[in-house]
């Protein structure tokens, strides 16, 4: 199978240039760093439920933390992604428009956002919650899981698993503030606190964001158009609380919110249109994490996960509006048993109710329409290490009312060649069921959609040595039944059979005292039944950023590529593109910091959707304080 699917890839690898650099930089310092610290190593939870060093993951996992997202300045849950190996993002306009993510060219559907441990599903976009409300502000760091994991979390994880983790308190009391503003309008303000007091711990952050931006459509592609800005208003929350009653058992509360309102064009209407949207997202959870002994330990959460977009097109024929509610209530119990100082098993329940209320106005009629479900799922793994070999399993039951049930497998192995280099292989299947709404909006839904069902193959090899880590993955998926959309009649499809093979590499480092982080991905996602490439899935991504610090300075900077890729039918080819972004930091003291980035460095014209404009070069200055 490695040697097939090697002769498969090899026919995309065209950027090679690309992959020589990220080799040369990322293995030309493993050579010359031999010495390792375990205390570069981040520790991770998503890839096992259970915690361990990002450099025992079996799973390509990787880590956006804390101080990459301070450095990064990305505006955006997207911009902080788009970044990483494997992530594509598609965009229709600016901030505040639709974004899509694809994780290694599988659906935006396939790949399954949690926060805090919650999954955040969002109707109006069959299941991908709003990631272009998610703000860096309310982000502690970001755990990034590649690959087929349905059998660890459950249905929507075909593609990977993307988990952010708010902030936590700790230590003494501590405030924040920040304050942005730059081009097109736009500003952006923040302020926070966190600490503990005793045995309570606590975190309140709270951002505002706004832009006027500008227009989404390309008015010489969709003549039809309202040519004015798409502007976008995002006020976003998030807070922690949570009491430690006695060692080893504590209960606590988080929530997390944002609320967006912005306009959008419709290539439908005409060039007077107003076009307005509303998106709430509200996430609430309790839970009671408790030591029952020495070696198991056990998590009760309780959560609600409410998420509302409205729609308002104001035309000259008469007023539409389309509104989507949906709401998940969900009750996780999770179980860890350390077996032996070297073996762990996890096993756990989650129980759910999943309701969708669909609301159309219009001058044609108005109706209402409301879809409620309930799910369950039952899970146990196993992973541990003997001598040099190391073995990760998981098994999964999912039932979801009326669109069947499956189980689910994850089988991974690990072989430790020497202390810094070992070899990977796993093997999985997947089960993801359609949403309510993708089977039963009156416009968009298919009654007769069936339940996406996958199987995954991987072998890598990862290297990692002090500040260094490399991992090269060649993978295999092969889906039946993904969803697709029918462009004559806009229903949810069934594609009989979708594969995506492919190499991923990615590479962090530091060299002459300059940070690198570098990650190709080189892949075939196609539709079998035409064999044809996937609608806007790019063949070749890569991404390569470097920061360097001296004195008081830190200046960073990074270059993205995109290969071309097939939009909907009946519109021409996406070019590729290069798009380059510098940002710097300049501390003032121990508390005050001045900062500024360039976007679209170049000032490159791009699309990631045709017709859809993406932004032009823009400058953005702040200042941040940190008690």
């Amino acid at each position: 199978m490695t040697s097939s699917l090697s002769r498969r890839c090899g026919a995309t690898l065209k950027p090679l240039a690309l992959a020589s650099t990220i080799l040369s930089i990322g293995f030309g310092t493993a050579i010359a760093q031999t010495a390792p610290d375990q205390n570069l190593v981040p520790v991770v939870v998503t890839a096992a439920r259970v915690e361990q060093p990002q450099t025992d993951a079996l799973p390509h996992t990787t880590v956006i933390s804390a101080e990459d997202i301070r450095n990064s300045q990305a505006p955006d849950l997207p911009a902080l992604l788009e970044r990483e190996a494997g992530m594509q993002i598609t965009r229709v306009g600016g901030p505040g428009q639709q974004a899509s993510l694809f994780m290694r060219g599988a659906n935006s559907s396939e790949a399954l956002i949690l926060i805090d441990g919650v999954p955040i599903r969002r109707q109006a976009s069959y299941g991908l919650p709003a990631l272009e409300n998610i703000l860096p502000d309310q982000i502690d760091h970001i755990e990034i899981v590649r690959g087929n994991v349905s059998a660890i979390y459950g249905s929507g994880a075909i593609g990977g698993v993307v988990q952010i983790f708010t902030k936590r308190g700790s230590g003494a009391p501590s405030f924040n503030a920040s304050v942005e503003a730059g081009s097109r309008g736009t500003y952006q303000g923040n302020i926070g606190v966190s600490g503990k007091s005793g045995d309570t711990s606590y975190a309140l952050s709270l951002t505002r964001f706004k832009t006027d931006g500008f227009s989404a459509q390309n008015p010489l592609q969709s003549p039809n158009v309202n040519p004015n800005r798409n502007g976008d208003g995002n006020t976003s929350v998030s807070g922690a609380v949570s009491q430690e009653w006695s060692k080893g058992n504590e209960i606590g509360a988080r929530i997390y919110a944002n609320d967006a309102k912005y306009t959008f064009d419709d290539a439908y209407g005409t060039p007077t249109d107003q076009n307005n949207g509303h998106s709430k997202s509200q996430s609430i959870a309790v839970f009671s994490k408790n030591q029952f002994t020495q070696d198991w330990t056990s998590t009760l959460t309780l959560s609600q996960n409410v998420n509302r977009d409205n729609l308002e097109d104001l035309t000259n024929f008469g007023n539409s509006s389309n509104g989507y509610k949906s709401t998940q209530n969900l009750l996780q119990w999770a179980n860890e048993l350390r077996l032996s100082p070297m073996w762990t098993a996890t096993a756990g329940v989650d129980a759910g109710r999943e309701k969708a209320d669909v609301n159309s106005n219009s001058s044609y009629g108005n109706s209402s329409n409301s879809y409620s479900r309930s799910t369950s799922s039952v899970y146990a793994g196993v992973l541990g290490k003997i001598g040099a070999n190391q073995l990760q399993l998981n098994l999964r039951h999912d039932d979801v009312g009326g669109s069947g049930s499956d189980n689910t497998g994850y089988l991974g192995y690990g072989y430790a060649l020497t202390d810094s280099v070992k070899l990977i292989a796993n093997a999985s299947t997947a089960f993801n069921a359609p949403t309510p709404v993708q089977l039963y909006d009156p416009l968009y839904g298919n009654t007769n959609l069936k339940a996406e069902r996958s199987k995954s193959f991987e072998v890598g090899v990862q290297y990692a040595a002090g500040a260094t880590l490399l991992r090269a993955t060649l993978f295999d998926t092969r889906t039946r039944d993904q969803f697709g959309y029918d462009p004559v009649t806009f229903q949810t499809i069934n594609i009989a059979r979708a594969k995506n093979q492919g190499l991923e590499l990615s590479a962090s480092t530091t060299l002459v005292d300059i940070d690198w982080r570098a990650s190709l991905t080189l892949q075939d996602p196609k539709d079998e039944s035409t064999d044809q490439t996937l609608v806007r899935r790019a063949k070749t991504l890569g991404s390569l950023g470097a920061a360097k610090s001296f004195g008081a300075w830190r200046i960073g900077g990074d270059v993205q590529y995109t290969d071309s890729r097939s939009d909907i039918p009946g519109n021409p080819q996406l070019p590729a593109y290069w798009l380059a972004n510098a940002n710097a930091r300049y501390q003032l003291n121990k508390q005050v910091s001045l900062f500024g980035r360039i976007e679209n460095l170049f000032n490159r014209d791009y699309q990631t959707a045709y017709g859809y404009n993406q932004p032009s070069r823009g400058l953005f200055v702040g200042i941040g304080w940190q008690q």
